[in-house]
Parts: C-alpha cells; structure tokens; sequence
C-alpha cells in the first residue's frame, strides 16, 4: 500500500468511528508524557522491524510512523466509546509528535 493511502486510514477511522464526544483536557499533563513516549517507541519499534525485514528506507519509515500513528488513532477511538474519557485531538498531536521523535532518533543512532 503506498505511503498517501495509509495516511487516510485515520481519518476514515475517525470519521465512521462513531466517536461519543470529545476530551477537553490540558496541552501538558503526565498523560501526554505517555503519549509522547510511548509513540517513539512504537515508530522506532516499527522502523526497525522494516529494517529487519530487508525493507527499504521509505518503507520501513512509513511502516514505523503509520504503525504508531495507528496505535494512538486507535487508542483515541477506544477513548471516544460511550463511558470514555473522550477523543482527545491534544493526545493524537503529542503521538504524532512522539512518532516523528521517535523515527527520527532510531535513524540517528544507526
């Protein structure tokens, strides 16, 4: 699947999620912390398992990113259920941010 088709996969997953309602939370807290965190960790994660795996470069970024964007995506949606804290956009800004980190720490190392 190319790299632009994976990036409508959140959206669409936003879009017919059926999200109950939405966070009003603060831009810094421990959560956000763990948003952060645990997102590079995920890209990182993923980009080494494409680099295992013989992948080019291309592919083994857009596998880390799309794979821990897509766990924050699916996290936030598990959030936005009826009896969740709600989708929270400040959340899914601090994966992106930590997916970005992250990817971009693992290639500095190697």
């Amino acid at each position: 699947m190319r790299p632009f088709r994976l990036l409508l996969v959140p959206p669409f997953l936003l879009l017919t999620g059926g999200c109950t309602h939405v966070a009003n939370d603060n831009w810094t807290g421990k959560d956000k912390t763990q948003h952060f965190v645990a997102s590079a960790a995920f890209a990182a994660a993923g980009t080494a398992y494409g680099d295992h795996q013989n992948w080019s470069e291309a592919r083994s970024r857009s596998f880390g990113l799309m794979f821990s964007i897509g766990l924050g995506a699916a996290k936030e949606l598990y959030d936005s259920r009826e009896g969740g804290t709600g989708w929270s956009w400040k959340d899914f800004a601090w994966d992106v941010a930590g997916a970005a980190t992250g990817y971009s720490l693992y290639h500095a190392a190697r």
